[in-house]
């Protein structure tokens, strides 16, 4: 049978099996199968250490059998065979039922002591002793095969496949030899002249390669060469997205002599950095230009990434446009609230009406900020996903603002966006991003960097504190906060994940120290 990635399973493999992979794995084609790549290799020569394997997990690992015993069951009627495995450190037991032992002889005679193989099980626990019951192996050669070809063997690597309970890694490695096997070329996505430069291999031998190495050696070039492919893929698949807003036309949103952003930048009483002057210069060309803006903007907490947005939501609120800024969390959408309308003063606010839109709200109050968001009244709008909500429509949406973007996703953003005419869209984060990744991860997106912070601001000092590790360090983290906050600083405490919707038990915490108490922390 000829296959190309392209082919179904259940062309190549038959429906009963092509099933159990699409129930297992997700999979429709070969090209899927393929894609699902060893986890790690073993071999004869690097068994598992059975003493680490973790209770309740389905593995699977490379062992010898050193022995076994059948015996009858003593509650109920049938036999147990127990099979002892071990891998020169730790050893496990293998347990069959039967309804009588004759229906275990087989397995009896099959796995004698010295056997190796490859077992497939759930890892649990019986007496102190870890088990696999009714497990699934594949057995290694018999004894003269293993002497004839025992240096061979030793070099090649045996992959071990992300399995479930009901398809072992064995039964992956049997499915992907036989498509291998029937595999025509495959198209290399790379031209032959990057592949030579970065000594890449060509596709159908990376494919071979990562699921039947030869040697281990073999296996890194044909990792390097997969990962470029999806690299490839990506950014492709990124530059397209960029395309297809460029292809988009705009309403070009000029700001106007003695309009909102020049009377904002006139009543504040300070000066913009030289950063913000060049990212807002970047982004008020962006927003005159034939096709929708797509900009991040990354700095420093504090640096004045708000206020950059703000200016450009200034901008696009002079033709009368909307600008909806999107915040991953309840309480930081009602930070950006307050910090903007302050920040605009109650004249410029009482023109723009910035309005919170969340899924916390109370229903008579969500009703009010929605009508004001359809009706254009409000042209500053803030809020969480709620934002993304088939309820949630605008008058004009000019401008979507995304805080903190590695929280969101592409398809979340273009979500917003498509609730408007083609608006400019400009994503700010506070995760400082290499060049190589803001290539991979925001490739469809201009970067643009706020390096330094406004004149006074001192500098944030950042410590992380491994309380899981260090349960003992707790009452010394809030002393030291309580420090600060007496010398009149600020304190902030990060926490690793805040769910405003999920409420769960939190074990009782240690008290605040009194200055911490006293102000607020």
């Amino acid at each position: 049978m000829s296959l190309s990635l392209d082919s179904q399973l259940d062309d190549a493999l038959g429906k009963k099996t092509a099933d159990a992979l699409t129930r297992a794995f997700g999979m429709a084609t070969v090209g899927d199968l393929l894609t699902h790549y060893p986890r790690r290799y073993a071999s004869l020569g690097e068994l598992t250490p059975i003493l680490d394997l973790p209770i309740g997990e389905t593995v699977t690992i490379v062992a010898e059998v050193l022995g076994t015993r059948m015996r009858r069951m003593r509650n109920r009627p049938g036999a147990m065979l127990e099979v002892v495995i071990g891998d020169g450190i730790g050893q496990m037991t293998l347990t069959f039922f039967g309804k009588h032992q004759g229906a275990l002889e087989w397995r009896e005679k099959e796995l004698w002591p010295g056997r190796r193989g490859v077992f497939s099980g759930k890892v649990s626990e019986y007496r102190d002793s870890l088990q696999f019951a009714h497990p699934q192996y594949e057995l290694l050669d018999d004894e003269l095969e293993a002497r004839q070809r025992a240096d061979e063997r030793v070099q090649r690597p045996i992959p071990i496949y992300p399995a479930t309970s009901t398809i072992a890694s064995w039964q992956v490695q049997k499915i992907v030899g036989q498509v291998l096997d029937d595999l025509d070329a495959v198209p290399d996505p790379l031209p032959a002249n990057l592949r030579q430069e970065e000594r890449l291999l060509d596709a159908r031998t990376a494919l071979e390669h990562v699921h039947r190495p030869p040697t281990h050696s073999a296996i890194d070039p044909a990792v390097r060469t997969l990962r470029m492919h999806e690299a490839l893929v990506l950014q492709t698949a990124l530059l397209q997205q960029r395309e297809f807003v460029r292809a988009m036309s705009a309403i070009p949103r000029p700001a106007a002599p003695g309009g909102l952003l020049q009377r904002f930048d006139a009543a504040l009483p300070y000066e913009l950095t030289p950063d913000q002057r060049t990212v807002g210069v970047n982004i008020a060309a962006d927003l005159t230009a034939a096709w929708p803006m797509n900009r991040l903007v990354q700095g420093e907490v504090g640096s004045g990434k708000t206020l950059v947005a703000l200016r450009a939501m200034l901008q696009v609120a002079e033709s009368g446009g909307q600008a909806a800024l999107i915040a991953p969390t309840e309480v930081l959408a009602s930070q950006h609230l307050r910090s903007i309308t302050r920040t605009l003063g109650p004249d410029l606010a009482a023109e723009l009406m910035p309005t919170l839109l969340t899924g916390q709200l109370s229903a008579p109050v969500r009703r009010k900020a929605a009508l004001r968001v359809a009706s254009g009244q409000s042209l500053i709008v803030i809020g969480t996903h709620a934002l993304l909500s088939e309820k949630t429509t605008f008058a004009d949406l000019a401008l979507v603002v995304v805080d903190e973007q590695h929280r969101f996703g592409v398809e979340q953003r273009e979500a917003l966006r498509a609730k408007g005419t083609s608006p400019h869209a400009l994503v700010l984060t506070a995760t400082p991003i290499p060049r190589t990744v803001a290539m991979t991860v925001f490739g469809d997106l201009d970067t643009s960097t706020i390096r330094t912070l406004p004149s006074g601001r001192a500098g944030i000092q950042t410590f992380v504190a491994p309380l899981a590790e260090h349960p003992g360090w707790f009452s010394r983290v809030w002393e030291r906060a309580a420090e600060e906050i007496a010398q009149g600083r600020q304190v902030f405490a990060v926490c690793a994940a805040i769910d405003t919707e999920k409420k769960t038990a939190e074990p009782d915490a240690a008290p605040l120290p009194p200055a911490a108490r006293r102000s607020g922390a």
